[in-house]
């Protein structure tokens, strides 16, 4: 005789019927499609870039109510100046420590010295051919759809604020708000097909077989990534009473689809969602989290500062301490130009290499192969620090409410 037992019922159905669940899911069957059969993984490219392209067709909206809505309920415009001087200072302090963090564990760990004639060498000569010699902000501004939207939306939330009919369209503003996140909401279940399309694809035309000669810079980043999120972003949450275990814990869904499209676009709606039902008010989300897709890139600049210094070793380059502060001088204004476009990073990398004129550019073709494993540490990276970056700034600016059920587990 067979009792049916409640408990178990229950977990089974929350478990069948979680995003995070399916995205996990989803992500073990791209892998082992790409591995085994690499032609057809990579064909299956064409469903991650698509879930990838819907989800940024709502990036643009979201953006744009969240921080309209924010300033016109705000009401204090030397607020709303004072909330942006005090995001890019804080994006400048962190993104420095992990330019350092970067070139440090490098130096400890000199993931550089192996033997550079088993490496595969990718074709680089649309970054090294004729790599940028300086950073434009114009052309950074024109390339990045986001913060041309945040730039556009802080106008009209400005002027929102002097507008006589403020209230209706605030209240015509926010009804659309909640359509569009509806809709979203819709949209991210189908998370674990573009999960899945991306990760067939990676896995189907760069092999796992790529990492081998690489696997000690690949272990180097993830290893100093982890070190940054657990220890200098963990360290700056509990000094506001939260615990940076439950914060990732809270965001596992998104992290997912994170990892699984190798990107922190698809999940930057929800991630401002998340952040508000945290207890973070809306102005201060609507303009952190934004602005820190542009300006707060923790696990790019670890990365890029990582790559110069594994170059030098790899070619035996000595580099003296003046040039190491120049190194990082270079990133902390180049680092910026590395969201928004595929491929920026080595862009940047390029012009970097350039600057300094000891390590040789054509280092870059070295790279390419294995990047794409590395960028899922990176998004993941900058995709937790913006979210912390938004929690300091929330409770620096008394702007954090505590809800009555904080961090709710999906």
């Amino acid at each position: 005789m067979t009792t049916n037992n409640p408990k178990s019922q229950s977990f089974l159905f929350k478990t069948i019927t979680n995003l995070t669940f399916w995205v996990l899911i989803a992500i073990i069957c791209g892998v082992l499609l790409g591995h085994f059969n690499p032609a057809t993984g990579q064909k299956m490219e064409i469903i991650g870039k698509t879930f990838i392209d819907i989800v940024k067709i709502f990036i643009g909206p979201i953006i744009f109510l969240t921080i309209v809505l924010g300033i016109a309920g705000m009401g204090d415009l030397k607020k709303v100046g004072r909330i942006g001087i005090k995001s890019l200072i804080y994006f400048e302090i962190v993104t420095t420590f992990a330019l350092i963090i970067g070139i440090t564990a490098a130096y400890i760990i000199q993931p550089g010295k192996i033997d550079k004639s088993g490496l595969a060498i990718e074709d680089a000569t649309k970054y090294t051919s004729n790599p940028a010699t300086h950073f434009n902000w114009l052309d950074f501004f024109m390339s990045n759809f986001t913060l041309q939207v945040l730039v556009v939306a802080i106008i009209c939330g400005i002027v929102l604020n002097y507008h006589k009919k403020r209230e209706t369209i605030i209240a015509v503003l926010y009804n659309w708000s909640k359509v569009v996140f509806k809709a979203l909401k819709f949209v991210m279940y189908l998370a674990p097909l573009g999960a899945f399309g991306a990760m067939a694809y990676t896995v189907g035309k760069f092999g796992f077989e790529t990492l081998i000669p690489l696997g000690k810079l690949m272990l180097t980043v993830y290893l100093t990534m982890a070190i940054f999120i657990f220890v200098v972003l963990g360290s700056i949450l509990r000094y506001y009473k939260i615990s940076i275990l439950d914060f990732i814990k809270y965001l596992k869904a998104e992290l997912l689809i994170v990892l699984g499209t190798s990107s922190s676009e698809p999940a930057l709606p929800n991630l401002m969602n998340k952040l508000e039902r945290m207890g973070c008010s809306k102005s201060v989300v609507g303009l952190v989290v934004p602005t820190g897709y542009s300006f707060n890139l923790d696990g790019t600049s670890i990365y890029l500062s990582m790559a110069v210094i594994f170059l030098a070793q790899l070619y035996n380059v000595p580099l003296s301490f003046y040039e190491i502060l120049t190194i990082i001088g270079l990133l902390m204004i180049t680092s910026k130009g590395a969201a928004g476009v595929t491929g920026s990073g080595f862009i940047v990398l390029a012009s970097t290499l350039t600057a300094i004129h000891k390590i040789p550019v054509e280092g870059l073709a070295f790279l390419l192969g294995v990047d794409k494993f590395m960028s899922e540490a990176r998004a993941i990276t900058n995709f937790i620090g913006n979210g912390v970056a938004a929690i300091v700034i929330s409770k620096n600016e008394n702007e954090f409410v505590d809800p009555e059920h904080p961090m709710e587990f999906d």
